[in-house]
């Protein structure tokens, strides 16, 4: 590179990651713009008006546990750039065919206690790990490395790495198995899987210490206030640039991208070892989602009480019929009684909806890649559990996998998580390599959910990226 290169480091993508990462280069005082392929910051974390006017939905990420538990997001005065959470009277509910509910709420002791006979078996799972957690966190939000608190960490990994049908045999209640599928059913993958325990294990953690909050506005209210706060320190941010080719970059001594290594191989392909670009052509996705937005007339008429107070909804019953319909998917089949995440966050956020009126967010898991309405099945799913649902909706918007794709090209078939989180990539995350955010080409580095600690709304891939590039290039370690 003869001369200045024009801005120190280049983030090609806007989402979390990208954010987090442009702002840990910016904050060493280093020259820093964003590119974002869509007129709109945000990535996974944008909010519309997808169904009438008033209704704002959040297009893709809703629920935000590891945002506000994430260890750099927690160092960054967003708060001072508009970013407010509330928090649901509880932060998940899993309804039963019987018409009860097993909750997550913020007290570990009453969650625990509503478990009844296995009241002790929860408190034995639970509570070490929420004692633990402010310690282990920055270690299992990152890659692969000796731990500052080994022994925590150990007893968090003997859990994590478990698959989550394993675990269960710890209850013997179908209320307590049951909240416990829910929970690890946000690993997209077979619940019989080794890991899929560790997803579980977290996000309850998360809900007995900081919650599961909601952004007040929408999604897009992060993604606002880590972009407010970056260009206060002087960062730049260009939208509606698709980079296709490392010809359209300015000149930089380093880019981070924030895409997934299907995207990568497609811009940089041709500057990687044979080696390297062999491991990314074999990196696997997983599961994808088939979403739907609702506008309401009302609030969701759950049978259950408890469910009416959460912000997040698992519906799926037994441990049983989650298993099963995750398999299924896995497998390249549609459920008849597909595992839902629903959201409402316009019970507690009332600039979500017109006044009286309420917004409902829900995915099921499907295929990588299906074009199949799973709509109809879905809502049969939320009338099972809410008598009298469908006689609220006023209009709804729906996205399959290609959609979702369009919509943010990260999401590759659907995925959300950055590719598939399996015991054969949770560690490895796009390829074998002394450090997974590093390309094998210098100067070039990946910051996306393809790389540890994976998908998520935490922005630490995005850091470790970061910190990586800022001691190679620019010998300064943070």
């Amino acid at each position: 590179m003869v001369g200045k290169p024009d801005f120190d480091a280049v983030v090609v993508g806007s989402g979390p990651n990208g954010l987090a990462a442009a702002i840990a280069l910016q904050q060493q005082g280093l020259s820093v713009l964003i590119i974002e392929g869509k007129d709109e910051i945000g990535g996974g974390l944008r909010s519309a008006e997808l169904t009438l006017p008033g209704f704002v939905h959040d297009v893709c990420s809703a629920i935000h546990p590891l945002a506000i538990g994430s260890p750099f997001f927690n160092t960054l005065p967003l708060e001072d750039h508009g970013l407010s959470y509330v928090f649901p009277d509880l932060a998940a509910a899993h309804p039963f065919d019987d018409g009860t509910a097993a909750v997550l709420g913020s007290s570990i002791e009453e969650t625990a206690r509503l478990l009844g006979t296995d009241e002790q078996a929860y408190l034995k799972l639970l509570k070490p790990l929420v004692k633990d957690w402010p310690n282990i966190a920055a270690d299992v939000l990152g890659p692969l490395h000796f731990p500052k608190h080994p022994v925590a960490m150990a007893k968090f990994g003997l859990n994590a790495l478990t698959s989550a049908t394993f675990l269960a045999k710890r209850f013997k209640t179908a209320a307590a198995r049951g909240l416990w599928a829910g929970m690890a059913a946000h690993s997209i993958q077979p619940l019989a899987n080794l890991t899929t325990s560790a997803i579980g294990l977290v996000l309850m953690a998360a809900a007995h210490l900081k919650g599961w909050p909601i952004p007040v506005g929408g999604s897009k209210e992060i993604a606002s206030a880590l972009a407010s706060y970056f260009i206060s320190l002087g960062g730049k941010i260009e939208t509606g640039r698709f980079i296709k080719s490392l010809d359209e970059l300015p000149s930089s001594k380093a880019v981070l991208f924030d895409v997934t290594p299907k995207q990568l191989l497609q811009i940089a392909g041709h500057k990687f070892s044979a080696l390297y670009k062999w491991q990314l052509e074999r990196y696997r996705y997983g599961m994808g989602v088939f979403k739907v937005d609702w506008a309401l007339d009302e609030a969701i008429p759950f049978t259950a009480k408890e469910a009416r107070r959460a912000g997040t909804v698992h519906i799926g019953n037994t441990l049983e019929e989650i298993t099963l319909s995750e398999k299924l998917s896995w497998q390249g089949k549609h459920a008849d009684k597909p595992f839902v995440l629903l959201a409402q966050q316009s019970l507690f956020d009332a600039s979500r909806a017109p006044e009286g009126k309420h917004t409902a967010w829900a995915y099921c898991h499907v295929p990588n890649g299906s074009v199949t309405d799973m709509s109809e099945v879905i809502e049969k799913q939320v009338e099972r559990f809410a008598p009298g649902f469908r006689e609220r909706i006023l209009a709804k918007h729906t996205m399959n996998t290609a959609q979702v794709e369009a919509y943010n090209p990260n999401y590759i078939g659907g995925d959300i998580n950055g590719g598939v989180i399996d015991l054969g990539q949770i560690f490895t995350r796009p390829a074998l390599r002394s450090s997974p955010y590093r390309t094998s080409a210098k100067g070039l580095y990946l910051c996306s959910s393809s790389t540890p600690p994976g998908g998520g709304v935490h922005g630490m891939c995005g850091y470790h990226a970061a910190k990586r590039a800022l001691k190679d290039i620019f010998s300064i370690s943070i």
